[in-house]
């Protein structure tokens, strides 16, 4: 779309489909005209030319009968329209000048002598020149002589359009949003300029970004906060949006537009900023201290970020940016009957800007030969030695450049449209740094598979379960738990993650070699401030223990040992001190546990893992150093996120209560 300002330069129009209207909120009423008069341009081989006026012509014509609340900016318009097909828009300047037009001049030296039409689309009730002397009639009887035919549009349309703008501003005006959205097909928005503040939500933890609206006369909801999603510098982030005097902080008449922006911490005054208004919070309040004033900004920060995890992504407004750069990395050792098995279907994704790299952990089989000869597209990464899970893919992750990577084990069936769900959902909320799909059997596709299910939990003695597994039970998928939800730890299995996020926070723990390195990785995440989500709208098919066996010896070694590392890297002081002697007495516990089931192998594995932690204590507390200025340089907030860490001991509830599943235990 081509948009001009001065009349007197514009472009000699073909076969012009003009449409002249404020078009404030480019509403569904709007973009329905819209879309049929570029429909008629396209019928006969012109250009279609919306006109609008800038500044609004009450405010020229009417100015002592108050201010015009404006539904959208010129600004806002002329972005929201960029998404709708029009060849050109005109602003035209409404001056006194203009104004004073009478029908005829309005005709002869705006219509044609600056756009040339052939067809001009208006309203039954549409009223030009000065004392609003001309209508649709007088304009056709002038087109017979200037050669334009005159399209009316119907009268329904041009009443559901004024309705729909009564109805956008009365909404607005009392503060619902959701229902202005609905009528608006994107949400209202604020636009303006970052300026300094008084920096009080730094103190409280809140940091926001003062607004100083761009246009005096733009329609503001009433005061209280807000979900919105925020543009800034063409990227979108979720934020808290505060309108209001600040009661709590004295006697201030002052009314600011202060946002919160999620995953956002530099200084950006003198930027112009855009907010989009998803949901209505709560009202203004006025609160007794400061400290209380910060324990409801967590509260609504908490509600917030619940809100716009649900939230559609509305309207032309989401300016298309070039697709992200996705890549699917599998680690493999001897997998080559999986990598024939499932390659196919992966490499079928619909992910427009996706490579496929297969990292090779020295394999012994003929994997590498396999891939070169059968599929020479998909690239290769040899190793040169077996790092295992967690340093394997931190080597093969520093020699790939993406925005996102996917982990995906070999014995992984991928289903269609699979990715586009959660890098969607990612690309909406830059505070999201790992996200898995629903993980179900290979084997027994109507249940979810051991290792992720429907998303990783962690539970107050740091042991892990699932939406859908708890300990050794696997539950049918019946739809329970196909909520986008947030939650504790993303499953390795299938592992979408924010490729900065994964670097800067220091990637997989290498001394783990296999198992819980995601579990550590996340748990850095939501120290640092970030989400780990579940999207269920995504569905994958594991084998499980295609590399390493469930019932393995070795795997329960890794089990106890690098749960015993997270839990020394990443709980605070005071909680260690107890927990981890009550760890030794619990895994003694399993050992007892494992003697009754005669799996003797298991005994020696927990064991050795206490032999192999105890040591090395003192090695371990340094990389909870290392790791812990990684957090505090990267991190997007002060405070943690506690989402997806269970209060209780599910041992107790699983063995003791008799409580086998996560909708027992969690009641949401």
């Amino acid at each position: 779309m081509k948009v001009h300002e001065n009349l007197d330069q514009l472009p000699k129009f073909h076969n012009a489909v003009v449409t002249i209207g404020s078009f404030d909120g480019v509403h569904k009423g709007h973009q329905k005209i819209i879309a049929q008069r570029n429909q008629l341009a396209h019928s006969i081989g012109g250009e279609s030319v919306l006109v609008t006026f800038h500044p609004h012509p009450r405010m020229v014509v009417y100015p002592r009968e108050g201010a015009v609340d404006l539904i959208t900016t010129l600004e806002e318009k002329v972005q929201m329209l960029r998404g709708y097909g029009i060849d050109h828009l005109v602003v035209a300047p409404f001056t006194v000048e203009f104004s004073q037009l009478s029908a005829d001049e309005y005709i002869e030296k705006f219509l044609v002598g600056h756009l040339q039409p052939k067809y001009i689309v208006i309203g039954f009730d549409h009223k030009f020149g000065l004392s609003r002397q001309g209508d649709i009639n007088y304009l056709r009887w002038h087109g017979k002589r200037f050669g334009f035919e005159v399209v009316e549009i119907e009268q329904h349309e041009v009443e559901e359009v004024a309705v729909s703008s009564t109805k956008i501003r009365r909404a607005i005006e009392r503060g619902d949003v959701q229902a202005a959205a609905v009528l608006m097909g994107h949400y209202p928005t604020l636009t303006g300029v970052v300026v300094h503040g008084e920096k009080v939500g730094k103190q409280l933890g809140f940091p926001t970004a003062n607004i100083q609206l761009a246009e005096k006369h733009k329609l503001v909801p009433p005061d209280g906060v807000y979900a919105v999603f925020v543009r800034l510098k063409n990227e979108h982030y979720g934020g808290m949006l505060y309108i209001g005097s600040r009661p709590t902080l004295g006697n201030r008449k002052a009314r600011t537009i202060e946002v919160n922006i999620f995953g956002w911490n530099q200084a950006i005054y003198g930027e112009t900023i855009q907010v989009e208004l998803v949901d209505f919070v709560r009202g203004d309040l006025k609160f007794e201290s400061l400290d209380a004033l910060r324990r409801q900004l967590k509260k609504d920060q908490e509600s917030t970020e619940e809100r716009l995890l649900h939230a559609p992504r509305l309207g032309p407004l989401v300016e298309k940016k070039e697709t992200p750069e996705v890549a699917v990395v599998i680690l493999n050792y001897n997998g080559r009957a999986y990598l024939e098995q499932f390659l196919p279907a992966l490499l079928h994704s619909t992910f427009p800007n996706l490579q496929v790299i297969v990292a090779d952990n020295c394999s012994s089989d003929d994997s590498m030969h396999f891939l070169e000869t059968n599929y020479p597209q998909v690239s290769r990464i040899p190793l040169k030695k077996n790092y295992g899970f967690a340093e394997g893919y931190n080597l093969a992750l520093r020699q790939i450049r993406a925005d996102y990577y996917i982990l995906l084990n070999s014995d992984i069936e991928v289903t269609p449209g699979w990715i586009e769900p959660i890098i969607g959902l990612m690309e909406q909320d830059k505070t999201i740094a790992a996200a898995q799909p629903k993980i179900r059997s290979f084997a027994r596709k109507e249940c979810f598979e051991y290792a992720g299910a429907s998303g990783g939990w962690l539970d107050h003695l740091g042991y892990p379960f699932c939406r859908g597994r708890i300990l050794a039970t696997t539950e049918e998928d019946h739809g329970q738990y196909d909520q986008i939800q947030e939650i504790f730890w993303a499953t390795g299995a299938a592992f979408f993650v924010r490729a900065t996020v994964f670097h800067n926070l220091g990637g997989f723990d290498g001394n783990y070699f296999a198992h819980a390195e995601e579990i550590d990785l996340c748990w850095r995440m939501k120290r640092a401030g970030y989400k780990v989500v579940a999207h269920p709208g995504s569905v994958v098919y594991h084998v499980g223990g295609g590399t390493l066996d469930y019932l393995n010896p070795f795997k329960t070694y890794l089990n106890f040992r690098n749960t015993l590392y997270t839990i020394t890297k990443n709980e605070p002081w005071e909680k260690l001190l107890w927990l981890l002697p009550l760890r030794v007495v619990l895994d003694g516990v399993a050992s007892l546990l494992f003697l009754s089931q005669g799996r003797f192998g298991h005994i020696w594995s927990i064991i050795k893992a206490h032999w192999t932690f105890f040591p090395r204590l003192l090695l371990v507390l340094d990389d909870r150093w290392k790791y812990n200025e990684r957090i505090q340089k990267h991190r997007i907030s002060v405070y943690p996120r506690k989402t997806g860490r269970y209060p209780g001991a599910i041992v107790w509830d699983y063995y003791i209560r008799k409580r086998r599943h996560f909708s027992e235990i969690i009641r949401r």
